[in-house]
């Protein structure tokens, strides 16, 4: 019969569609949903557009890896501000986005049936690429705070383990790990011969003192550590799909025949807008955190009033906060009537894993202030409403 592969029938439908579709059927509605920031991209990068072409092999396909300028910009970022040096063994791969860069770490790091530790709640996109590729996810609750329960995750390793995922700042719950939590985690990959794979997207928004740690940069790290990053948040660059990756050398083989395979090349004209973003660094960035995190603690305050029926643990990074409303509705059921009863819209924590109780995502990053004080007052009258 003409169907679809097994494989594929098993990959959760995306939510973020779903999501979208009940918005545009709904106007007016405030969307506090999809992660992405409310500013562009700086004005170097789009003015460096102007100098693109600058010769016909610019019109041909590119390196696998990057273009060299690229690639020699992102490693001294990462010498300065991460602590990786690429000579311990690692290289750089740019990427179209975050989500390449991670079906990339997975495709060449597993075998179908072998097992990837998520820490739930988890990032769709990354239980969809596991999936994507034959493997199997083993899920392992973060605690009540969504701290990493290290003891939990060596509890969950078996020999078809093939690596350990962690994303800090985090995406859904906006929790920040600790450097020596990072380590602990690392040491256990090292010792147990399985990959980490670190997904660092969200390096630049961390708010109250609190500091980001890179495991890429622990000594002795390089053979078992890969390493996630992405433009589209920090420099507001989205649609233009760029990301980067740190891997082991041993890795590199695997790596370019996905990336050949998949890609072909990092698209040039992006790589050529990526370069000149990262020539304004990472000032670009924290000229919007400061506002991010007024955000932050009007959204903390509102939804942590003692007659809103939700719980709120601490977000010290990222623009996320993962609400448990006590609720017996079901979380696809309330994000479908928070937008269609009230016009906000969240997205439904059963996409992140979340499947005791009900949980939503809250992002406070595409918003103006104003407008986000309008979402969060319409969110807050209709958790009085449905819970």
């Amino acid at each position: 019969m003409h169907s679809e592969s097994q494989r594929m029938a098993s990959v959760q439908t995306p939510i973020i569609p779903i999501v979208s579709r009940w918005i545009a059927e709904t106007p007016g509605t405030v969307p506090l949903g999809q992660g992405v920031v409310s500013y562009g991209p700086p004005d170097a990068a789009v003015d460096a557009l102007r100098t693109f072409p600058s010769n016909s092999g610019d019109h041909l396909y590119g390196a696998v890896e990057g273009e060299a300028h690229l690639v020699a910009l992102i490693e001294d970022k990462l010498r300065r501000e991460n602590g990786i040096d690429l000579a311990d063994k690692s290289r750089v791969v740019v990427t179209a986005g975050g989500n390449l860069a991670f079906m990339n770490a997975i495709l060449a790091v597993t075998n179908p049936g072998d097992e990837v530790i998520l820490q739930v709640p988890y990032y769709f996109n990354h239980e969809m690429a596991i999936e994507m590729a034959g493997a199997r996810v083993v899920p392992v609750q973060t605690e009540v705070t969504c701290q990493l329960n290290v003891a939990a995750i060596e509890a969950a390793i078996t020999s078809r383990t093939r690596a350990i995922v962690t994303v800090s700042p985090n995406n859904p719950t906006g929790a920040v790990y600790p450097e020596a939590t990072l380590r602990a985690v690392n040491d256990l990959c090292r010792a147990r011969g399985v990959f980490h794979i670190h997904d660092e997207v969200y390096e630049y928004f961390t708010y109250e003192q609190t500091r980001h740690f890179s495991p890429g940069s622990i000594s002795g790290a390089a053979p078992h550590t890969i390493s996630l990053y992405s433009l589209s948040k920090a420099y507001g660059l989205a649609s233009w799909r760029m990301g980067y990756m740190v891997i082991p050398e041993s890795l590199w083989d695997a790596v370019n025949k996905i990336q050949d395979t998949l890609l072909v090349c990092p698209p040039l004209v992006s790589q050529h807008v990526a370069a000149a973003a990262l020539r304004v660094g990472r000032s670009y960035c924290a000229g919007h955190v400061a506002q991010l995190n007024e955000m932050r603690l009007m959204m903390a305050q509102a939804l942590s009033q003692p007659d809103v029926p939700c719980d709120v643990p601490p977000a010290l990074g990222a623009f996320y906060y993962f609400v448990h409303v006590h609720s017996s509705l079901d979380s696809l059921t309330l994000t479908e009537r928070l937008i269609r009863e009230h016009r906000v819209a969240v997205i439904p924590g059963a996409a992140f894993g979340a499947s005791q109780g009900c949980h939503i995502r809250v992002s406070y990053g595409a918003l103006d202030p104003r407008t986000a004080q309008e979402g969060v007052s319409r969110l807050v009258m209709g958790l009085r409403a449905l819970a």
